[in-house]
C-alpha cells in the first residue's frame, strides 16, 4: 500500500503560473515548491541560499566588463520527461518576465542584457546592463522551456491545468478542479533525495469540513485561510491538532491609479483614502483570521519580511472615515456636492473598483470599499474580471500610448504586492517607471499601480544597482508614495497550518517558502486503498 499525505486546502482555483499576479495563490505556491526547481531558496534565517540539489555553483564572474553571473547546473538535473534542466529554461523565464504584462517581480529580469548557454546548456552566463546586488532573487521556479516555448496557448494560460513536467520531488498524476482534488506522486526521475511519501493528495473543502476532516483523521494536515469562527473550532480540537500561522509572500493593497481619469488628481485620491475605513477593509479580507495579525504599514516590505518597519506617517489615516476631509479635498479637486453625489463639470465621481473573480477575499474587500465610498457620496461600482484580464491587460495598459481603454476603465483595484524577493527590485517593480529594452525599441509593461514619478526614479534605480542602500532609498521613496496616495497597504496574506500527529516531517518552511517546501520530508500513513 502506498504511503500518502492528505492535505486540506482552500479552493483549488485554476492557474498555476507562480510568475503572474493573476495566479499568485496558495495553490500555485504549493505546486511550484513541489515541482519547480529554483537556483536559491530561503535558508533557516530567511536569507536566500544556493539550492545545491540543482546547482553546483552560482557566482559573480570577476573582471568582466559588464556585471555577469555564472550558473553551473548539475549534470544529473533533469525534468521528469528526461529533458535536461538547462540554459534554455533560464532564457525562457528571462524572456517572459521582461516582456509579458502582469508578471510578478519583473524588475531584476529587465536589467538582464543576455543569457548565454555554455557546456551543453549546463553552464549559463547571465549578463546585466548594470550591477544588480539582488541577483540571487532571480531564476526561482524555473519552467520547462522545451514544452512551453512553442505551446499553442499563450503565457497567461499555458499553465492553467498544471505543469507538463516536474523538476522536483513530486509530479502531478491528476488534476480534477471540478472535484477539488489534485493528486501528486513521487517523481521517480528526480535526481535528488527521494520523497518520503509515495503521494500527496490536495483536497479542497470548505472551512467546516476542514475542521471535521482533521477531527476524524480524513486529513493529515490542512493549510488554509481561516476566519475567527474556524480558528476557534480548530482550537477546540485540543492537543490532537497543532496550529501554526504561516505568512504568505504577498501583501493585499488597494491601488488608486493615477492613470485613471477620475483619480488623476492627487486631491481626489487623498479624498478616497479619507473616505475609507481601513480596519473594516482588513476585517472583510481576513475574516479575523491569521492575516489580521499581519497588518501592513509600509509600501514595499511585508510585515514578516526581514527589515520591515512601519513607514506610514503618523496620523495619515484616521481610525474612521473623515467626512470633513473628504469634502475639503474633493472641493479642492473641483467637485461640488449635489443631490447626494459629487459632481465636476456636470459628471458624477463614479469609481470602478476591480478585483479578480478567482479570489473571494479580494472581492469582499472591493465590495466593502465600494460601500464605504457610497456612504460619502462617491459612487462606486465593483467589477470582477479574470485575473489574467485584470493584471495582464487592464492594469498593464499604457494610456499615454493611446491604449487607454482598459486602464481608464479601472480606477481602483484590490491587488497583491509580491513579497520575499529583493526589496529594491520589489520597489522598482511596484512603483518604478517603465523602462525600455536595451535596444531601446520595446517598452517594458507598466506597473499595476499605473504610477511613475520621474523625480523619484533615479533613487529607485540607485537602490536596484546598489549605489544606495535599500534602507536609505526607502526613506526617500516611501514618504512620496504615502503622499501620492497610490496604494493603501492592508495586510499580509497568511494561512493556518493545522497538523495531526500521524504525519511526520512537516515544518512551516523557511522565510516565506511555506510548509509545502518541506513536503519531500513528509512521512504520511498507509493509504486505505491504492486507487486513484
Amino acid at each position: 500500500m502506498p504511503v500518502e499525505v492528505v492535505v486540506g486546502v482552500d479552493e483549488l482555483e485554476g492557474g498555476f503560473n507562480p510568475h503572474t499576479l493573476a495566479d499568485l495563490s496558495p495553490t500555485s505556491s504549493a505546486l511550484a515548491s513541489l515541482m519547480l526547481p529554483s537556483v536559491h531558496r530561503p535558508g533557516p534565517d530567511g536569507r536566500l541560499q544556493l539550492d545545491t540539489t540543482l546547482m553546483e555553483s552560482a557566482e559573480v564572474v570577476p573582471d568582466r566588463e559588464k556585471f555577469t553571473v555564472r550558473y553551473r547546473i548539475r549534470r544529473e538535473a533533469n525534468w521528469s520527461d528526461g529533458a535536461p534542466i538547462a540554459a534554455e529554461d533560464f532564457v525562457y523565464l528571462w524572456q517572459q518576465l521582461r516582456s509579458q504584462p502582469g508578471v510578478s517581480d519583473a524588475a531584476g529580469y529587465q536589467l538582464i542584457e543576455d543569457v548565454a548557454s555554455r557546456q551543453g546548456g549546463k553552464t549559463v552566463d547571465v549578463t546585466f546592463t548594470k550591477p544588480f546586488p539582488g541577483w540571487q532573487s532571480l531564476f526561482n521556479n524555473l519552467l520547462p522551456a522545451h514544452l512551453l516555448r512553442d505551446a499553442p496557448r499563450g503565457w497567461s494560460t499555458v499553465l492553467d491545468d498544471g505543469y507538463p513536467a516536474s523538476g522536483g520531488p513530486f509530479a502531478i498524476r491528476q488534476v480534477d478542479l471540478d472535484r477539488g482534488e489534485i493528486i501528486l506522486e513521487r517523481n521517480d526521475r528526480y535526481w535528488g533525495p527521494p520523497a518520503q511519501s509515495d503521494r500527496i493528495v490536495l483536497r479542497a473543502i470548505d472551512k467546516a469540513r476542514q475542521v471535521e476532516a482533521l477531527r476524524s483523521g480524513d486529513s493529515h494536515l490542512a493549510v488554509f485561510g481561516a476566519d475567527t469562527g474556524t480558528m476557534q473550532a480548530l482550537r477546540d480540537l485540543g492537543d490532537s491538532v497543532q496550529l501554526i500561522n504561516v505568512p504568505r509572500p504577498a501583501t493585499v493593497e488597494v491601488l488608486l491609479r493615477p492613470d485613471s481619469r477620475a483619480l488623476a488628481d492627487i486631491k481626489a485620491r487623498q479624498a478616497v483614502l479619507a473616505a475609507l475605513d481601513r480596519p473594516a477593509l482588513i476585517e472583510a479580507g481576513t475574516g479575523g483570521g491569521p492575516a489580521e495579525q499581519l497588518q501592513s504599514h509600509a509600501q514595499v516590505l511585508a510585515p514578516s519580511e526581514l527589515g520591515y518597519t512601519p513607514t506610514e506617517p503618523s496620523g495619515a489615516f484616521p481610525a474612521k472615515p473623515d467626512p470633513a476631509r473628504v469634502e475639503k479635498l474633493l472641493e479642492e479637486a473641483g467637485y461640488h456636492r449635489s443631490g447626494g453625489a459629487w459632481l465636476r463639470d456636470g459628471r458624477p465621481l463614479n469609481l470602478v473598483i476591480a478585483a479578480p473573480f478567482e479570489h473571494e477575499s479580494y472581492i469582499r474587500v472591493a465590495e466593502e470599499a465600494a460601500r464605504q465610498l457610497r456612504e460619502q457620496g462617491i459612487q462606486a461600482t465593483v467589477v470582477t474580471p479574470t485575473g489574467d484580464q485584470l493584471f495582464g491587460e487592464m492594469l498593464a495598459a499604457n494610456p499615454k500610448s493611446g491604449d487607454s481603454g482598459g486602464a481608464a476603465s479601472v480606477d481602483m483595484a484590490i491587488a497583491p504586492r509580491p513579497a520575499g524577493g529583493d526589496p529594491a527590485a520589489t520597489m522598482a517593480a511596484a512603483y518604478g517607471c517603465p523602462g525600455v529594452t536595451p535596444d531601446g525599441e520595446q517598452p517594458f509593461p507598466h506597473n499595476a499601480a499605473g504610477f511613475c514619478d520621474e523625480l523619484l526614479q533615479p533613487t529607485i534605480d540607485a537602490a536596484m544597482t546598489g549605489q544606495v542602500p535599500f534602507a536609505e532609498a526607502s526613506s526617500i521613496v516611501e514618504p512620496v508614495l504615502w503622499r501620492a496616495a497610490v496604494a493603501l497597504p492592508l495586510y499580509q496574506q497568511a494561512q493556518v497550518l493545522a497538523l495531526r500527529p500521524e504525519v511526520k516531517g512537516v515544518e512551516p518552511g523557511n522565510g516565506l517558502s511555506g510548509p509545502f517546501s518541506t513536503a519531500a520530508q513528509w512521512l504520511g500513513t498507509y493509504a486505505d486503498n491504492d486507487g486513484y
